[in-house]
């Protein structure tokens, strides 16, 4: 929609509802992690999985805090979409259209190497066998290292797949 027309469900208008002007507000997102700032610009969108699903977050969205996911980050802006991937963390979206994504661990689909992923899920699982019948917190904390690698190769191979199409060898 283009700024200064109006939106309203048929419902709302029934009711008797006045339209409202809606004005293109992007949304401020940021994307942070121990180490460093991995992104940081206005979108128009950004989709995440949280413990509760998969949430698209758009302007104007309620405050709101969830736990996120190990997985794919997806963030439209003017009809482009970037692909990340974030292990676990937190997502905020604050009052003024701003988002904050907090993760442990958290990379552009560019930096992805399907090699070094593919040993360090091999690593995880090792390690998660190991730990098996060891102790209960160092299971935890290798299972969570092997979901995020598995989150890694995920998004890698289902990306790779993409940038590869219409490629002739």
């Amino acid at each position: 929609m283009s700024e200064g027309t109006t939106a309203m469900s048929p419902s709302a208008r029934r009711h008797g509802y006045k339209s409202l002007p809606i004005q293109h507000m992007p949304l401020s997102l940021k994307i942070v992690t121990p180490e460093r700032v991995v992104f940081e610009d206005t979108v128009d969108s950004v989709t995440a999985t949280t413990q509760m699903g998969e949430i698209t977050i758009l302007p104007h969205h309620i405050p709101l805090v969830a736990n996120l996911q190990a997985g794919e980050l997806r963030v439209r802006s003017n009809g482009d979409e970037q692909f990340l991937v974030a292990s676990t963390g937190f997502l905020e979206v604050r009052s003024g259209n701003e988002v904050v994504i907090l993760a442990d661990t958290a990379e552009r689909v560019e930096e992805l190497e399907l090699e070094k992923i593919e040993d360090a899920r091999e690593r995880a699982r090792q390690l998660l066998e190991e730990k098996r019948h060891i102790d209960d917190v160092a299971f935890a904390d290798a299972a969570a290292v092997l979901e995020r690698e598995l989150a890694r190769y995920r998004v890698a191979i289902k990306r790779k797949k993409y940038r590869d199409v219409g490629k002739t060898s």
